[in-house]
């Protein structure tokens, strides 16, 4: 009996090319279709691009409306650079926190350089600086903007002339940034809601100012002619209540008058005159000396 042979049909593989908008070129990569490359992970080494700083890239292929769309996850700072730019007699520090811009949270870990070597509390003031001022600095940032400024190397510069006050750096770079979480639409329009919650209190609050202000003058008018017609028309209680109120003045009056003579009258001693002696001449002398003999 003859053996029957069953043919096993493969698809070959194709190049599919994908548009790389960091570096503003193409890579090709290989798959049947762009389903299969959903949710792959490529990693790339920017050294050339960015002029001889060591980095390298993780993209994520996500496909959208049927074109592929690749997002970075993560940029890590090789090592070698790092140990290059260290030299002896010099600290170095470093930090790590989440962060958050309009669209997404990510983990930062900056990494710093200093001149020469610094105490523990320079040390501890630089890293807060540096915290305070990415947090302030990123939150009202897009990740396609925060990122290219990293890649560009602006928001380094930026930083470092922040830290530059407190001590002088000779590198300032992060060293990681990992994407941890995108952000739901309910986060950002519950951000957007504070954000505009914020402006609408500070109108308001002009508003009420400026009401506060009309009403003051009012009531101080009103006062004004109210406060007359008492003095005029004093009738039943109101005549009790502006007797005692003129007694009270009085009496603070009377006491203010008894205060000033007590200060009038304790003068300041005065000093003692210091005594001069005459001055001392040759003839004074000579003519005590010829008292002295006869």
């Amino acid at each position: 009996m003859a053996k029957k042979i069953t043919k096993v049909i493969s698809k070959r593989k194709k190049f599919i090319e994908i548009d790389l908008p960091i570096i503003n070129s193409k890579a090709e990569l290989i798959g049947n279709s762009l389903q299969d490359l959903e949710n792959k992970t490529i990693k790339l080494d920017l050294t050339r691009n960015l002029r001889g700083k060591a980095i390298e890239a993780v993209l994520k292929i996500e496909i959208k409306q049927g074109k592929p769309i690749v997002r970075i996850k993560k940029l890590t700072l090789m090592p070698y650079f790092i140990r290059r730019m260290i030299r002896k007699r010099i600290s170095y520090i470093e930090d790590s926190f989440d962060a958050q811009t309009k669209e997404s949270i990510w983990r930062i870990k900056p990494f710093l350089i200093t001149r020469k070597k610094i105490s523990r509390v320079v040390k501890k003031t630089l890293r807060n600086k540096a915290k305070n001022w990415i947090e302030d600095s990123i939150i009202e940032k897009t990740n396609e903007e925060f990122l290219k400024e990293i890649l560009a190397n602006k928001f380094q510069r930026a930083l470092s002339l922040v830290l530059k006050k407190t001590y002088p750096l000779s590198l300032c770079e992060i060293r990681i940034l990992e994407l941890k979480k995108d952000l739901e639409i309910k986060e950002k329009k519950a951000e957007i809601d504070k954000k505009e919650a914020k402006v609408d209190k500070k109108e308001v609050g002009e508003k009420e100012v400026k009401i506060d202000k009309k009403e003051i003058k009012e009531a101080d008018a009103n006062k004004k002619e109210v406060g007359e017609k008492e003095v005029k028309k004093p009738e039943g209680n109101s005549e009790k209540i502006l007797i005692k109120e003129i007694e009270k003045e009085n009496l603070q009056s009377k006491k203010i008058d008894e205060i000033g003579k007590i200060k009038k009258s304790r003068k300041k001693p005065e000093k003692p005159k210091l005594k001069i002696k005459p001055k001392i001449t040759k003839k004074k002398i000579k003519e005590k000396l010829g008292k002295k003999k006869s």
